[in-house]
């Protein structure tokens, strides 16, 4: 049987997250510009993700990484508010539940931080991520929050906690 664990990213993880996140964004044919992809943070998700009041986690099954999210303070934003980050899971773990597990993961260590709302940008046309979202209490707003140089995910949402 296997067993897929949710931990907290280490620095030799990094490599393998960076492929697991384009190879999902190739699939799914998302912009390489004004979207994640372009992120120079993607080489090294474990140090840009060790600073106060963030996290990053994945999804291993038997050694290997299935998918990954994160939670850090919202960029350029004046408030008590984190974003959910760069979630992406591979064709071959979605529809098994780990994405609400690891929403679950994220957003009870935004609640640990003290933070008030969890906000985040997708893509018009992900709309398996957006009922997960919808299932686990955000809700579309109208207008982005802050300024995470995303510009071509044009659906914004936002959960209390």
């Amino acid at each position: 049987m296997l067993v897929t664990i949710i931990r907290e990213i280490q620095p030799g993880d990094n490599e393998e997250v960076a492929r697991v996140i384009r190879k999902v964004l190739e699939d799914l044919g998302v912009p390489k510009v004004g979207t994640a992809y372009a992120d120079k943070a993607l080489d090294r998700m474990y140090g840009n993700y060790d600073v106060p009041r963030a996290a990053y986690f994945v999804a291993e099954e038997n050694g290997r990484i299935l998918g990954c999210a994160g939670i850090a303070q919202l960029e350029n934003y004046d408030g008590n508010v984190c974003e959910l980050q760069k979630m992406y899971f591979l064709e071959e773990a979605r529809g098994r539940g780990l994405g609400l597990k690891m929403i679950n993961v994220c957003v009870n260590k935004a609640i640990e931080y003290g933070y008030e709302q969890c906000y985040l940008e997708t893509m018009p046309y992900m709309k398996d991520a957006q009922k997960l979202y919808l299932k686990s209490g955000f809700h579309y707003i109208n207008e982005p929050m802050g300024n995470t140089g995303h510009y071509s995910c044009p659906v914004w949402m936002l959960k209390s906690l």
